[in-house]
């Protein structure tokens, strides 16, 4: 695809430059007069504006056709996902009723949680289809509402500890994009932390805060934290995407976010967000 658009702008190209190469020859043996510059400057348009058009429809209109076929294969496979995971559920709470096995209780509540994750997952699937084909409307939610529960989330995996103290705030803003740029923040802080330490979120004015006392990062690992596939701790699971999908949604949601870390001390993330507040 981006051979033929590179080939169709060449050709475009071309087609203009010989159509005001005509423009330069009709003129000079016409002779430059308001009639000759009119008719001459109509006849390129015409000429211009269908060649244009022919190419914007050869290259055009096949994605357009993609689009749409992509859009109604996503959905059809999306619902029938969510079929099962539906029946799963419901058939989860019915178990629990009729159960009083602790044992089998407790299998039941881990399988509940995994439907629960991956109904997140579903979710956050279909997220990212919608927004590879048109915008993702933004949204009004309780800040403190959404830290509490991604927090819950992490905390399933009995793990490090969480302090979250503020006053909370109203957000504006893609609220799936927004929950999956902090979950990224929460795992990288649970990841390159102890799991016996706290992982402590805060908020002074607009600024988010999420501080844990990790092994940190130096300056050259720093300036390098954004790039794609980048991993400070090879040793540490992960594809090292985590931040630039950070970063990305950031400077997407216009929120201004900064990294402070020292070697085996910790780091903290600050969000600015200012512009999403209501």
């Amino acid at each position: 695809m981006k051979k033929e658009t590179q080939l169709a702008a060449l050709g475009y190209f071309t087609s203009v430059a010989m159509l005001l190469s005509f423009l330069y020859w009709y003129l000079k043996n016409e002779g430059f007069t308001e009639s000759n510059f009119i008719l001459a400057s109509f006849f390129v348009l015409i000429l211009a504006g269908g060649w244009g058009y022919i190419i914007a429809t050869h290259l055009l209109a096949p994605k357009v056709q993609l689009d749409e076929n992509l859009s109604h294969l996503s959905s059809e496979i999306l619902h029938e996902l969510n079929i099962p995971l539906s029946t799963i559920k419901a058939n989860t709470v019915l178990l629990k009723k009729r159960m009083d096995d602790e044992k089998a209780l407790q299998r039941i509540e881990r399988i509940d949680a995994s439907s629960l994750r991956l109904e997140r997952l579903y979710k956050e699937l279909v997220y990212s289809i919608k927004k590879e084909i048109h915008p993702i409307e933004k949204e009004t939610f309780s800040l403190y509402n959404v830290l509490q529960e991604r927090i819950e989330v992490f905390q399933s995996f009995e793990r490090n500890d969480f302090f979250l103290d503020f006053i909370d705030k109203i957000v504006y803003a893609d609220k799936i994009g927004f929950e999956k740029m902090i979950d990224n923040l929460l795992m990288n802080a649970m990841k390159y932390s102890d799991k016996n330490s706290t992982i402590k979120i805060d908020m002074n004015e607009n600024i988010l805060s999420i501080n844990d006392s990790g092994i940190g990062m130096d300056e050259t690992q720093l300036l390098r934290v954004y790039e794609r596939y980048y991993q400070g701790d090879s040793k540490k699971e992960g594809e090292g995407i985590g931040l630039a999908l950070v970063k990305a949604y950031c400077d997407e949601a216009d929120i201004e976010v900064k990294i402070y870390s020292e070697k085996d001390k910790g780091t903290k993330v600050s969000l600015d967000l200012f512009k999403i507040i209501q």
